[in-house]
Protein backbone atom coordinates (compact mmCIF):
# COMPACT_ATOMS: atom_id res chain seq x y z
CA UNK A 1 0.00 0.00 0.00
CA UNK A 2 1.82 3.19 -0.62
CA UNK A 3 2.27 6.33 1.51
CA UNK A 4 -0.47 9.37 1.16
CA UNK A 5 0.06 12.56 -0.33
CA UNK A 6 1.32 15.73 1.53
CA UNK A 7 -0.99 17.42 3.64
CA UNK A 8 -0.81 20.75 4.53
CA UNK A 9 -3.09 22.73 6.73
CA UNK A 10 -2.45 26.32 6.45
CA UNK A 11 -3.53 28.97 9.25
CA UNK A 12 -5.04 31.31 6.81
CA UNK A 13 -3.93 34.58 4.67
CA UNK A 14 -3.54 31.93 1.16
CA UNK A 15 -2.12 32.20 -1.83
CA UNK A 16 -0.84 36.02 -0.80
CA UNK A 17 3.15 36.64 -0.17
CA UNK A 18 5.12 35.28 2.33
CA UNK A 19 3.10 31.29 1.46
CA UNK A 20 6.03 30.45 -0.22
CA UNK A 21 5.65 26.74 0.94
CA UNK A 22 3.21 26.60 -1.98
CA UNK A 23 6.18 26.54 -4.72
CA UNK A 24 7.12 22.91 -2.81
CA UNK A 25 3.36 21.13 -2.57
CA UNK A 26 2.99 22.08 -6.30
CA UNK A 27 6.55 20.45 -6.78
CA UNK A 28 5.36 17.32 -4.78
CA UNK A 29 2.29 17.34 -6.47
CA UNK A 30 4.32 16.67 -9.58
CA UNK A 31 1.32 18.65 -11.84
CA UNK A 32 0.72 22.41 -13.19
CA UNK A 33 -2.38 21.98 -11.89
CA UNK A 34 -4.73 23.38 -8.90
CA UNK A 35 -8.09 22.46 -8.00
CA UNK A 36 -9.59 24.72 -6.14
CA UNK A 37 -12.06 24.35 -3.51
CA UNK A 38 -14.18 27.19 -2.21
CA UNK A 39 -16.12 25.45 -0.56
CA UNK A 40 -15.87 26.96 3.23
CA UNK A 41 -16.68 30.56 1.07
CA UNK A 42 -19.40 29.62 -0.76
CA UNK A 43 -21.84 32.99 0.65
CA UNK A 44 -18.19 34.77 0.48
CA UNK A 45 -18.33 35.44 -2.75
CA UNK A 46 -16.67 32.06 -3.64
CA UNK A 47 -15.52 32.58 -7.35
CA UNK A 48 -13.30 35.34 -5.88
CA UNK A 49 -11.41 32.70 -3.83
CA UNK A 50 -10.45 30.55 -7.06
CA UNK A 51 -9.45 33.97 -9.14
CA UNK A 52 -7.12 34.75 -5.94
CA UNK A 53 -5.86 31.31 -6.07
CA UNK A 54 -6.03 31.55 -10.22
CA UNK A 55 -3.55 35.00 -9.74
CA UNK A 56 -1.04 32.93 -7.19
CA UNK A 57 -0.58 30.07 -9.17
CA UNK A 58 -0.48 31.60 -12.18
CA UNK A 59 2.65 33.39 -10.97
CA UNK A 60 3.81 29.69 -10.00
CA UNK A 61 3.49 28.90 -13.23
CA UNK A 62 0.74 26.39 -12.68
CA UNK A 63 -3.16 26.59 -13.95
CA UNK A 64 -6.27 26.49 -11.50
CA UNK A 65 -9.61 25.10 -11.86
CA UNK A 66 -12.28 26.12 -9.22
CA UNK A 67 -14.48 23.90 -8.44
CA UNK A 68 -17.80 25.31 -7.11
CA UNK A 69 -18.80 23.04 -4.64
CA UNK A 70 -21.19 25.11 -2.78
CA UNK A 71 -23.41 23.19 -1.29
CA UNK A 72 -24.70 19.48 -0.35
CA UNK A 73 -25.88 18.69 -4.26
CA UNK A 74 -22.55 20.55 -5.97
CA UNK A 75 -21.04 17.39 -3.37
CA UNK A 76 -22.69 14.83 -4.62
CA UNK A 77 -22.62 15.24 -8.10
CA UNK A 78 -20.43 12.41 -9.71
CA UNK A 79 -18.74 14.59 -12.06
CA UNK A 80 -17.47 16.88 -9.26
CA UNK A 81 -16.31 13.79 -7.41
CA UNK A 82 -14.34 12.44 -10.47
CA UNK A 83 -12.35 15.60 -11.00
CA UNK A 84 -11.33 15.74 -7.48
CA UNK A 85 -11.07 11.69 -7.77
CA UNK A 86 -8.02 12.41 -10.81
CA UNK A 87 -6.40 15.19 -9.34
CA UNK A 88 -3.16 15.59 -8.38
CA UNK A 89 -3.36 18.96 -6.07
CA UNK A 90 -6.90 19.65 -4.01
CA UNK A 91 -6.55 23.29 -2.19
CA UNK A 92 -9.70 24.28 0.40
CA UNK A 93 -9.82 27.37 0.69
CA UNK A 94 -10.86 29.60 3.71
CA UNK A 95 -14.01 30.59 4.96
CA UNK A 96 -16.57 28.74 7.75
CA UNK A 97 -15.78 25.01 8.83
CA UNK A 98 -19.31 24.40 10.02
CA UNK A 99 -20.08 25.09 6.05
CA UNK A 100 -17.76 23.17 4.58
CA UNK A 101 -18.24 20.14 7.10
CA UNK A 102 -21.91 20.46 6.69
CA UNK A 103 -21.21 19.98 2.64
CA UNK A 104 -18.56 17.35 2.71
CA UNK A 105 -19.24 15.13 5.28
CA UNK A 106 -19.97 11.53 3.63
CA UNK A 107 -20.38 12.80 0.05
CA UNK A 108 -19.22 11.59 -2.92
CA UNK A 109 -16.63 14.58 -3.57
CA UNK A 110 -15.28 14.09 -0.07
CA UNK A 111 -14.52 10.31 -0.36
CA UNK A 112 -12.67 11.28 -3.47
CA UNK A 113 -10.54 13.48 -1.74
CA UNK A 114 -9.64 10.59 0.31
CA UNK A 115 -8.86 8.43 -2.62
CA UNK A 116 -6.75 10.98 -4.34
CA UNK A 117 -4.73 11.78 -1.00
CA UNK A 118 -4.53 8.22 0.25
CA UNK A 119 -3.38 7.92 -4.27
CA UNK A 120 -0.38 10.44 -3.53
CA UNK A 121 -2.02 13.29 -4.30
CA UNK A 122 -1.48 16.73 -2.55
CA UNK A 123 -4.13 17.92 -0.17
CA UNK A 124 -3.92 21.66 1.66
CA UNK A 125 -6.55 23.73 3.43
CA UNK A 126 -6.33 27.14 4.88
CA UNK A 127 -8.14 28.37 7.61
CA UNK A 128 -11.41 26.93 7.22
CA UNK A 129 -10.05 24.47 5.23
CA UNK A 130 -7.17 23.48 7.87
CA UNK A 131 -9.84 22.97 10.74
CA UNK A 132 -12.51 20.93 9.02
CA UNK A 133 -10.17 18.38 7.65
CA UNK A 134 -8.97 17.05 11.22
CA UNK A 135 -11.18 15.29 13.76
CA UNK A 136 -11.49 16.25 16.07
CA UNK A 137 -12.55 20.00 14.70
CA UNK A 138 -12.11 22.79 17.03
CA UNK A 139 -16.20 24.64 16.86
CA UNK A 140 -15.34 28.62 15.80
CA UNK A 141 -18.54 29.08 17.65
CA UNK A 142 -16.81 28.83 20.87
CA UNK A 143 -13.93 26.90 20.77
CA UNK A 144 -15.42 23.33 21.65
CA UNK A 145 -14.27 20.67 19.88
CA UNK A 146 -16.58 19.15 17.30
CA UNK A 147 -16.60 16.18 14.48
CA UNK A 148 -14.66 16.83 11.71
CA UNK A 149 -13.94 15.73 8.65
CA UNK A 150 -11.67 13.16 9.63
CA UNK A 151 -8.68 13.22 7.10
CA UNK A 152 -6.18 13.03 9.89
CA UNK A 153 -7.40 12.39 13.47
CA UNK A 154 -6.61 12.36 16.44
CA UNK A 155 -5.13 16.24 15.44
CA UNK A 156 -7.35 19.65 16.14
CA UNK A 157 -6.33 22.76 14.59
CA UNK A 158 -7.25 26.49 15.22
CA UNK A 159 -5.91 29.37 12.56
CA UNK A 160 -3.95 32.17 14.49
CA UNK A 161 -6.96 34.52 12.92
CA UNK A 162 -9.51 32.51 14.63
CA UNK A 163 -7.81 31.96 17.67
CA UNK A 164 -7.63 35.56 17.84
CA UNK A 165 -11.11 36.47 17.62
CA UNK A 166 -11.63 37.05 21.38
CA UNK A 167 -9.30 39.28 22.49
CA UNK A 168 -8.99 37.29 25.91
CA UNK A 169 -7.94 34.18 24.02
CA UNK A 170 -11.15 32.36 25.92
CA UNK A 171 -12.34 30.23 22.92
CA UNK A 172 -8.24 28.76 21.89
CA UNK A 173 -8.37 28.40 26.19
CA UNK A 174 -11.51 26.20 25.84
CA UNK A 175 -9.81 23.94 23.20
CA UNK A 176 -6.89 23.25 25.15
CA UNK A 177 -8.53 22.63 28.19
CA UNK A 178 -10.91 20.49 27.18
CA UNK A 179 -8.46 18.35 24.90
CA UNK A 180 -8.84 14.23 25.81
CA UNK A 181 -5.27 13.87 26.76
CA UNK A 182 -2.63 13.19 24.08
CA UNK A 183 -4.71 15.40 21.65
CA UNK A 184 -2.46 17.92 20.03
CA UNK A 185 -4.43 21.48 19.57
CA UNK A 186 -1.83 23.18 17.08
CA UNK A 187 -1.99 26.73 16.32
CA UNK A 188 -0.94 28.09 13.08
CA UNK A 189 -0.33 31.56 12.59
CA UNK A 190 -1.51 33.19 9.15
CA UNK A 191 0.73 32.23 5.89
CA UNK A 192 2.27 29.19 7.96
CA UNK A 193 1.51 25.53 7.28
CA UNK A 194 1.80 22.34 9.20
CA UNK A 195 2.87 19.76 6.37
CA UNK A 196 2.57 16.35 7.31
CA UNK A 197 5.07 14.32 4.61
CA UNK A 198 4.38 11.34 3.19
CA UNK A 199 6.06 9.21 5.54
CA UNK A 200 4.77 10.64 8.46
CA UNK A 201 6.20 13.41 9.81
CA UNK A 202 5.48 16.84 10.39
CA UNK A 203 7.56 20.37 9.86
CA UNK A 204 6.29 23.93 9.49
CA UNK A 205 6.99 26.34 6.57
CA UNK A 206 5.91 29.84 6.05
CA UNK A 207 6.02 33.12 7.95
CA UNK A 208 5.31 31.76 11.28
CA UNK A 209 6.08 29.50 14.01
CA UNK A 210 3.17 26.99 15.01
CA UNK A 211 2.63 26.75 18.50
CA UNK A 212 1.16 22.44 19.36
CA UNK A 213 -0.47 22.42 23.30
CA UNK A 214 -0.50 18.67 24.29
CA UNK A 215 -1.88 18.29 27.78
CA UNK A 216 -2.62 21.35 28.34
CA UNK A 217 0.65 23.23 27.63
CA UNK A 218 2.94 24.38 24.81
CA UNK A 219 5.17 21.48 24.26
CA UNK A 220 8.86 21.97 23.59
CA UNK A 221 9.19 20.53 20.58
CA UNK A 222 6.84 22.02 18.52
CA UNK A 223 5.90 20.17 14.93
CA UNK A 224 8.15 17.46 16.41
CA UNK A 225 5.53 16.63 18.59
CA UNK A 226 2.95 15.78 15.77
CA UNK A 227 2.96 11.79 14.92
Amino acid sequence: MSDPGTLALVGGGEWTAGCDFDRDLLEASGTDRVVVLPTAAAYEHPERRALAAARWFGALGAEVEGLMICSRADAMDPGAAEVVRQARFVYLSGGSPLHLRSVLMGSPVFTALREAWSAGAVVAGSGAGAMALTDPMVDPRGGALTVGLGLVDRLAVVPLSDAGQDAQGEKLHRSVVLAPAGLPVVVVPERTAVIRMPHGGWRSAGEGVPIVYLNGEPDPLGTGALR
